[in-house]
């Protein structure tokens, strides 16, 4: 038999990576509740009300680096309107994307693996707003067991099945494809059809040139499914992108929605594992 693993500890960092504004959590209704992240509303009623004592609120610009490459991972961030992108780098600075991350998830996953630090990058790529808390505070709630810590498993197991897809669609798919696999993913993580990119960022994301994303882009308008204009895509008819988009973009949300079924902000949550559970048998 295995032994059972030393519970996991991390070491303070003498130097911070993060600056971001901090809003300590709030005594007043605000526009964003710590629930309008699907992970956090999943947990049950008793760990939110535990963690909500510890969530700052923060503000998420565009561009922000939550963390870097070789450097330590001190806070797990729970987008609310913001969304994400984790990215790989090459030694001479090219990188692509791996994983999207909104208010379907938390940035930050490495510090449940017992790493600390990682070989990618966590960079805003549509601003908003979000929560975060302690790396030590979220070892320690993960320590404790229970639901809260099956939900963080669900969620890891549903980002390492999107880092695979990405590479799988990377390889084989076309750039008009892939550029559409963005554009839903970004979709799902926002409230209506607007979209803030630009091209060079779709790029960048990608890990092409900017030719090839003007290219499928300027396709997508033509066909009527898109509008584009200085940094800003407005949705036209997302049913025409899921008919365009490769199969990478529906294994990553089906098993995501598997994995991690969707609930309210509203929604009383006793036990998400018994939800989650449920749907696994189905």
């Amino acid at each position: 038999m295995y032994a059972t693993p030393a519970p996991l500890r991390i070491a303070t960092p003498k130097c911070q990576l993060h600056h971001l504004p901090v809003r300590p959590w709030p005594t007043e209704p605000l526009e964003y509740d710590p629930r309008d992240n699907q992970l956090l509303a999943a947990l049950p009623a008793a760990d939110l009300q535990r963690w909500s004592g510890r969530l700052e609120r923060v503000d998420m610009p565009l561009g922000q680096v939550l963390y870097e490459s070789g450097h330590y991972v001190t806070h797990a961030y729970f987008p609310i309107s913001a969304i994400v992108s984790l990215l790989n780098l090459t030694s001479d600075g090219a990188c692509s994307e791996v994983a999207t991350v909104g208010n379907d998830g938390v940035v930050g996953v490495p510090l449940l693996m017992g790493g600390i630090s990682t070989n990618g990058r966590a960079v805003v790529q549509s601003a908003g707003q979000g929560y975060r808390l302690k790396g030590e505070v979220v070892i320690d709630e993960f320590n404790r067991g229970g639901a809260g810590m099956q939900l963080l498993l669900h969620y890891t197991q549903a980002l390492l099945t999107q880092m695979a897809q990405a590479a799988t669609c990377n390889r084989y798919h076309s750039i008009e494809q892939q550029v559409c696999r963005l554009l839903l993913q970004s979709l799902d993580r926002v409230q209506g059809n607007q979209l803030h990119l630009t091209q060079e960022l779709l790029a960048g994301r990608l890990g092409v040139r900017r030719e090839s994303v003007t290219s499928a882009a300027l396709a997508l308008q033509r066909s009527g499914l898109i509008r584009y204009a200085r940094g800003h895509v407005e949705v036209l008819d997302r049913a025409g992108l899921e008919c365009r988009v490769c199969e990478c973009y529906g294994v990553v949300k089906n098993e995501c929605d598997r994995l991690l079924p969707p609930v309210s902000r509203h929604e009383t949550t006793a036990d998400p594992s018994e939800r989650t559970l449920a749907r696994l048998a189905r």
